[in-house]
């Protein structure tokens, strides 16, 4: 078995993320009953989140020690599972205080199916890199609009919910500035090919923290507010 080489800031940072994912998934699964009913099942699919990748970063922490270096199919493997789990906690969240059309869902879902798919076969050479990106941005675009000026507001509006308002604000800021490193990493590592794999690897890493963890926590925070269990101390 190979041992973690101390000076490997690469694999420390999976190391670190494995083990961050692994606390995360069991507090916000322990947390998941203290809880409004309602607000359940969104703490269920942040914790989802968390727990498959975990998951995903123990076997990839393993690979890099071994080999120095993470085939990209493993990172859109897990991908493909919690990039729709987080845009369904967007539909979750708001079905949690109000009624919601499942059609705000379904236009999510495909066009962030569109945007792995495309982002996948850019990255792996399976077609065009330039004409996969295009599509990529193309339909990651119609996701921002969807959840800055389109559908999603007029349901957040409608909710007329302070704490599912600072949930899906904080979920839209992470699914458009933390999903933002992406797209910025195919552009140095395939279109530019300026990043080595070890580049790229640290900074998905990063990504991945804030778009799981502090996703989770979000979740979790907007959920304790609004069943009022949070406290604070004065002094």
């Amino acid at each position: 078995m190979s041992i973690l080489n101390p000076y490997d800031l690469v694999g420390i940072s999976f190391w670190l993320l494995t083990l961050s994912l692994m606390a995360i998934t069991v507090f916000l699964f322990s947390e998941r009953q203290t809880v409004a009913i309602n607000w359940r099942l969104s703490i269920t699919v942040a914790g989802l989140v968390t727990l498959i990748a975990f998951f995903h970063y123990l076997y990839m922490c393993q690979m890099w020690v071994e080999t120095q270096n993470v085939p990209i199919v493993y990172r859109y493997a897990e991908w493909f599972l919690t990039g729709p789990l987080q845009f369904l906690e967007l539909y979750i969240v708001l079905s949690a205080v109000s009624r919601v059309s499942t059609g705000f869902f379904r236009k999510l879902l495909l066009a962030t199916i569109v945007m792995l798919v495309s982002g996948y076969v850019g990255e792996s050479a399976i077609y065009d890199p330039r004409y996969s990106f295009a599509l990529w941005m193309t339909s990651w675009a119609y996701i921002l609009y969807l959840i800055w000026f389109g559908q999603g507001v007029k349901e957040r509006n409608a909710s007329m919910n302070a704490s599912a308002h600072v949930a899906y604000n904080a979920i839209r800021c992470i699914l458009t500035f933390g999903w933002a490193v992406y797209p910025a990493g195919y552009i140095a590592g395939v279109l530019m090919d300026v990043a080595d794999q070890g580049t790229l690897n640290l900074v998905y890493n990063t990504a991945d923290k804030i778009n799981k963890i502090v996703f989770g926590l979000c979740i979790w925070h907007a959920a304790y507010k609004d069943s009022g269990v949070v406290s604070y101390h004065s002094t």
